[in-house]
């Protein structure tokens, strides 16, 4: 039987070893009744109370191909410890031919082995609600004591041995600081800085850890446990009145406009080529007398003065607009769509030399096997004949899992597949800048610019076309887009 083995840990405090004495349990398992392994799905700090684990999800839907008979699992509830999950998932595994077996759990086939199973579902989902149960009571109870309940202790704190927050006499004064520096008008990234400065500070201080903690109500001594706050509960670090304006300030600073607007994105950084000296065309933008901002590529080695080159710059938009039109033109013919399908077939054949390989070799063996049936129809029987069928018969059983194993690891898309795929493409809304971004990293390889032309190399073979910067004109004539073809320069 071939099989693939699901091991599963809940916690981060857990650790590899976990999953290696699961994986070490489950392959004797294996061995000793005589299964073939093809292959490992390994879900970390993921619980079983759910399924939304991403291995898990993919074992299942690699069991609909029927390459495998059999999930080994240490326990059931590394499967599952919710009895609904349970049930779902064996119902779906069964109609694939795929049953879930325990490494470690002696179950029966029979009558009694349901019931057994039932018994340590049940428990597993017990266990699992009653541990839940206990963490939270005990994490309350910590809570009402005002006691320290796990995670990263705030910067200004430490923990004394009766699990008790006290004041750092060295970072705490850090803190302060960092408050009244942002009443002051401190930036959360100066605020950041002068943090990773101090050599008091153990570990690197980033933006999101300076905003939790100017927002942290533990620095004025609330507690907070789900829904048990208790007031002056830890020693306070800020004043009250202090907190209070900083929280107002953060609150106005978040409605209000952004200090910098986001870079704008340039769609052909790294695919677009100089034409003159082969460097790349990169973005920047200016303002004008007016304060318009504009936008444009323009070649390194002009920027850097590196060498010689006479190409101008061009506007960004006016340039990313032909090309994402070029590129649409290029998906709405049937046969470049059908010429990339054909690469990537081609490409998958290259790329997977075992897969065919093994295919080969196991149809010559099945006809081997045909041949020495034939002969034994025709009463050409002996101890050479049986021991030559027992190879084959042994070489045809490796080679299915070997191309069953191929087959899990990586599966092969079909043609169809493939088509449908690059069909979805015409459906793009080019207006989006997130579609224009797709579909220029998807199908573009290189754009070599000139002056008064541009060279497009598509992700394809001969997939090369040039556009004369006159043929652009009268697109823009057909369809004004705004920009002006001879205004290049920089403004």
């Amino acid at each position: 039987m071939n099989a693939v083995i699901y091991a599963r840990y809940s916690s981060d405090s857990q650790r590899e070893e976990s999953i290696e004495g699961q994986i070490r349990e489950c392959t004797a398992f294996a061995e000793k009744n005589d299964i073939t392994i093809l292959r490992h799905y390994i879900d970390r700090a993921f619980s079983a109370k759910t399924d939304n684990r991403p291995e898990f999800q993919n074992m299942i839907k690699d069991s609909n191909k029927k390459l495998f008979d059999m999930i080994i699992v240490w326990k059931l509830d590394r499967f599952a410890r919710n009895r609904y999950d349970s049930a779902r998932y064996k119902a779906q595994l069964k109609k694939n031919g795929v049953k879930v077996v325990s490494a470690t759990e002696v179950i029966s086939d029979g009558a009694e082995g349901i019931i057994l199973e039932s018994v340590l579902e049940g428990y597993a989902e017990y266990y699992s609600a009653d541990l839940s149960e206990k963490v939270v009571r005990g994490m309350t109870e910590n809570a009402l004591k005002c006691k320290f309940n796990g995670g990263s202790v705030p910067l200004g704190y430490v923990i004394d041995d009766e699990q008790h927050f006290q004041i750092d006499p060295m970072t705490a004064p850090l803190v302060l600081r960092s408050f009244k520096q942002y009443d002051d008008g401190a930036t959360l990234t100066q605020i950041m800085n002068a943090l990773n400065a101090d050599q008091l500070v153990q570990r690197k201080i980033g933006y999101s850890a300076v905003h939790h903690m100017l927002h942290n109500r533990r620095y004025i001594g609330e507690l907070r446990y789900r829904d048990i706050v208790t007031e002056n509960g830890i020693p306070a670090i800020v004043p009250k009145d202090l907190f209070d304006r900083i929280q107002e300030r953060l609150e106005k600073n978040k409605k209000a406009p952004a200090r910098y607007k986001a870079e704008e994105e340039y769609l052909l950084t790294t695919k677009l080529f100089c034409g003159y000296c082969g460097a790349y065309l990169c973005g920047e933008s200016g303002k004008s007398h007016t304060g318009n901002v504009h936008r444009y590529y323009k070649c390194v080695s002009v920027k850097k003065h590196r060498a010689e080159c006479r190409k101008k710059p061009v506007k960004k938009e006016w340039i990313e607009e032909k090309v994402v039109r070029e590129t649409m033109k290029m998906i709405m013919d049937d046969a470049a769509i059908e010429a990339i399908a054909s690469q990537i077939m081609a490409l998958q054949d290259r790329e997977d030399s075992r897969l065919p390989h093994y295919e080969q070799q196991l149809k010559e063996t099945e006809a081997a096997i045909n041949h020495m049936l034939d002969a034994i129809q025709q009463g050409i029987f002996n101890k050479s004949t049986k021991q030559r069928l027992d190879q084959l018969e042994a070489t045809k059983d490796e080679l299915e899992q070997s191309i069953a194993a191929e087959k899990l690891v990586k599966p092969r898309l079909s043609k169809e597949q493939i088509m449908f795929f690059l069909l979805r493409f015409r459906k793009l809304d080019v207006r989006k800048q997130e579609h224009r971004k797709a579909l220029i990293d998807t199908f573009i390889n290189a754009i070599f610019l000139y002056d008064d032309k541009m060279a497009l190399t598509f992700n394809y073979k001969d997939g090369t076309k040039t556009i004369t910067f006159e043929e652009l004109n009268e697109s823009l004539q057909e369809e004004p887009s705004g920009s002006d073809i001879e205004c290049l320069g920089a403004p």
